[in-house]
């Protein structure tokens, strides 16, 4: 009887726990967009000092990989995209698959990806050893509200700063493609750029950034989470960092193909 009721308990204590979690991040949006618009009034005001400061760190830091990376996954795109077209003689076509395939899926996806990495992760281990060190009880008992200090600033700039990230790898992706598929299709990279242009529709870019807005959430939700309730020391810390970069990818993943599956029917 052991053997069958010990790994139902372990099924039923991890789905209590994975609820408990996800009600835990619910009640952090709701607390820190609320201190964020009425802090003022209950004398808790979001200090715009500090969402600058997450947005530089979170936004114009993280330019240089976003542009690397985001122009790779374009020639990427460019080789796969001449290649299997080519087999059937619609290399035409090239432009604007690669064009929607970018602004749609892999822009979002491939920053949203980069971000969590750098960015959750980052905030997993802040607040997770202000937490082991008891730095955050120290801000509630001086009456600095932790939410207000420490989530609403990180949850502002990354609403703020991953949807323009995602812009910019858009137009670094479509970029890289022209400069690979360009000569195959012979025209040259600034016709390919504005063809681009010109077969994209708002539909197309709105697609991608309310994907960045939802993968933003995401990413801050899970990363502040799981910093207050880090145990264990440095340890701990250290456990949370990576619990936090391989839930927020796992998370991003399964929303995006939540995502793709109502907004492509």
């Amino acid at each position: 009887m052991e053997a069958l009721t010990g790994p139902l308990a372990k099924i039923g204590r991890g789905a209590v726990g994975a609820l408990s979690g996800m009600g835990y991040a619910a009640m952090l949006l709701v607390e820190s967009l609320y201190l964020a618009v009425w802090g003022w009034r209950l004398g808790q005001p979001l200090r715009l000092r500090a969402v600058f400061e997450q947005m530089r760190q979170v936004g114009v830091d993280a330019l240089p990989i976003v542009c690397l990376l985001a122009f790779t996954v374009g020639i990427m795109l460019g080789i796969q995209f001449i290649s299997a077209l080519g087999e059937f003689g619609a290399q035409s076509q090239v432009v604007v698959a690669v064009a929607k395939s970018v602004t749609r899926e892999f822009g979002a996806l491939i920053t949203a990806i980069l971000v969590a990495g750098r960015s959750g992760s980052a905030l997993a281990a802040r607040i997770g050893s202000m937490t082991v060190s008891q730095e955050v009880d120290a801000l509630a008992v001086i009456g600095i509200n932790p939410v207000r200090y420490l989530v609403a600033p990180a949850l502002i700039a990354m609403l703020i700063m991953l949807p323009l990230l995602t812009v910019f790898a858009d137009a670094v992706a479509i970029f890289g493609a022209a400069l690979y598929s360009a000569p195959a299709l012979d025209v040259t990279p600034t016709a390919y750029m504005l063809q681009s242009m010109s077969l994209l529709d708002p539909g197309d870019i709105g697609q991608g950034l309310a994907k960045s807005a939802v993968f933003a959430l995401l990413i801050t939700l899970i990363g502040v989470s799981t910093g207050f309730s880090v145990s264990g020391g440095a340890e701990g810390v250290g456990r949370a960092t990576t619990r936090a970069v391989v839930l927020s990818i796992c998370w991003i993943i399964v929303a995006d193909m939540i995502f793709s599956f109502f907004l492509n029917r």
